[in-house]
């Protein structure tokens, strides 16, 4: 008998890898990531671990090309069972003067991708009435900072638009489970791939493990929880944000992310 499907992006390393170790023993895998030799040695281990069916994509989903070809598979694939949108990353320094090409890709990775890949699992899902989809957002969605206003803004959209999806299923009665997982500071590459200090950022207290995350995630699962913001640290801040009034709201932001942008050079002159 067949095993259900479980696809994740951004599988390659930290949270997505983790999802794919909590999840191996369970159901079948799809991996996608651009790192074809780090999905070969996840693929490895969980087939060697689990004896699980394990399939890599490498792909990257800001690419028409592999998004489409990935988004087709999501509405064909007739075993899938969960979609955890996980792919993303962060840059670093002010909006006007970073490179426009890595906003515009991060867009089309935080937004365009997993709006599509979550049209083409929704086709396939909602006629089964099971399954379900995970959004990776970030508790950015709740508290913004400079330094990450495209990143902020998307994963501000992804909690808008897993809520929006909540809605419309509630509304027929549908036993799909929706969740946008919104992590504080997470120990992974994210950051090293950014090239930024984690001790600048936040105290030790507020950085998580990968594992403290999934874990949340997955027990939030269960619970059929709409939003999962793991760390009692975090809950916390983001129910305090919400309630501030703007300019108070504004200028803790504008505080909390001076550590961002200390060794980003001011903004020269415009057109000097």
């Amino acid at each position: 008998m067949s095993r259900t499907l479980v696809a994740i992006t951004g599988a390659s390393s930290g949270i997505g890898a983790i999802f794919a170790r909590r999840l191996a023993a369970e159901h079948d895998l799809l991996l996608i990531a651009r790192r074809k030799d780090r999905l070969e040695q996840l693929a490895n281990e969980l087939t060697n671990a689990y004896r699980t069916q394990v399939e890599i994509l490498p792909a990257d989903l800001s690419v028409e090309a592999d998004l489409q070809s990935l988004a087709e598979r999501m509405e064909q694939e007739p075993q899938l069972a969960l979609l955890i949108n996980n792919a993303g990353f962060g840059t670093k320094g002010r909006f006007w003067e970073a490179a426009l090409e890595g906003q515009e890709q991060m867009h089309r990775l935080h937004v365009m991708a997993a709006m599509r890949l979550t049209h083409a699992a929704l086709r396939n899902m909602v006629p089964r009435d099971v399954g379900g989809i995970i959004n990776v957002a970030s508790v950015s969605a709740f508290v913004r900072s400079p330094g990450t206003t495209s990143y902020a803004a998307t994963k501000s959209w992804m909690t808008a638009f897993t809520e929006g999806l909540y809605l419309e299923l509630q509304g027929i009665h549908s036993n799909l489970v929706v969740q946008a997982l919104c992590p504080g500071f997470t120990y992974s590459e994210f950051h090293d791939t950014m090239a930024v200090s984690r001790y600048r950022l936040a105290g030790a207290a507020f950085w998580m493990s990968a594992e403290e995350v999934v874990d949340a995630s997955l027990e939030g699962l269960r619970k059929r929880k709409l939003f999962v913001i793991p760390g009692w640290r975090y809950r916390l801040l983001a129910g305090i944000f919400s309630k501030l009034p703007v300019r108070m709201r504004l200028a803790a932001e504008a505080a909390g992310g001076r550590a961002r942008l200390k060794d980003v050079p001011a903004a020269k002159a415009l057109g000097k």
